[in-house]
């Protein structure tokens, strides 16, 4: 009776073979992070104002790992950059810093010198410009000072709240608005953080830069203008959200408005953000469209 081996996976093992090398740098990002990781999932990224954390950090993860192959292209014959060793160093110091005192911005924000400072001292230059948007898009993901959050989201809910008053009220619905507190009909809503905070703001932001980033127009003008115009998308989409909310909140009652209606209103946020950054990209196409036909337009003489 004969029996046949089975061959090795080629990719699985060429994989394998390319990861070894990075293995013990890999062990160290994670004796330094995973503490850190824990910490923010079991304090603030459980919040539902940080819930963006966990999920800017799954996207950036899923970058780095998308330009590697472009990346490792990119970088081959190239020399290591010595201006590594500063980046490595004013990350550690930063992690340290953050990690004995409990400050959040200098724990999370070194990983993004550190994997900075890495890339440059194991790829170059080249590499560090192959993977610049996944580090940059970490950002976001940066818990920022709560003097901050609060010194910005007072005036944001604010707003938000007289724009979704005045519009439900010129819809004919019984509404009044006391500072951040809407009353429609017989219910009272507080427009809170998680619907019109800071943390929206750039949870937002980070969808539409997200969006450029994938799609990558060619055209200067129209990422500039979609990247400017990110933010009243933004405004807009946490007006819908809080007009959903209070719509679900009259015509349902509070248990729908407080319940599992609640986070559907969040996917509303996100699906009218989404729709808005899609169709504003489809409108700066079609005016770039029109203003190159006119510009090869022959003249009359």
């Amino acid at each position: 009776m004969n029996t046949t081996t089975p061959l090795p996976d080629p990719a699985g093992a060429s994989m394998v073979t390319r990861l070894l090398p990075y293995l013990p740098i890999m062990v160290g990002l994670a004796l330094l992070y995973l503490p850190s990781l824990y910490d923010l999932f079991t304090g603030i990224w459980a919040q539902d104002e940080q819930f963006h954390g966990p999920i800017v950090l799954a996207i950036s993860l899923w970058l780095l790992q998308r330009n590697w192959a472009r990346m490792e292209e990119a970088s081959k014959g190239q020399q290591p950059n010595a201006w590594g060793w500063p980046l490595v160093a004013i990350a550690l110091l930063l992690y340290a810093l953050g990690r004995s005192q409990g400050i959040g911005i200098f724990e999370v924000g070194s990983v993004i010198w550190l994997l900075a400072g890495l890339l440059l001292l194991l790829r170059g230059t080249s590499a560090l410009k192959a993977q610049w948007f996944a580090l940059f898009f970490m950002l976001f993901m940066v818990p920022l000072p709560a003097q901050v959050v609060d010194l910005v989201t007072m005036p944001m809910k604010m707003a938000v709240s007289y724009v979704a008053e005045n519009v439900l009220y010129l819809a004919g619905y019984p509404i009044g608005r006391n500072g951040v507190v809407l009353q429609i009909g017989q219910y009272m809503l507080l427009v809170a953080d998680a619907c019109a905070g800071l943390h929206t703001l750039l949870t937002l932001e980070a969808l539409g830069l997200l969006y450029l980033n994938l799609v990558r127009r060619d055209s200067v003008f129209r990422n500039i203008t979609l990247a400017v115009l990110i933010v009243p998308i933004s405004f807009t989409a946490n007006v819908i959200r809080v007009i959903a909310l209070s719509l679900i909140t009259y015509h349902f009652g509070n248990e729908a408005g407080q319940g599992f209606l609640h986070g559907f209103a969040g996917m509303v946020l996100f699906l009218s953000a989404l729709l808005l950054i899609i169709s504003s990209d489809t409108l700066l196409q079609f005016l770039e469209g029109l203003r190159k036909r006119g510009a090869h337009r022959p003249s009359n003489a």
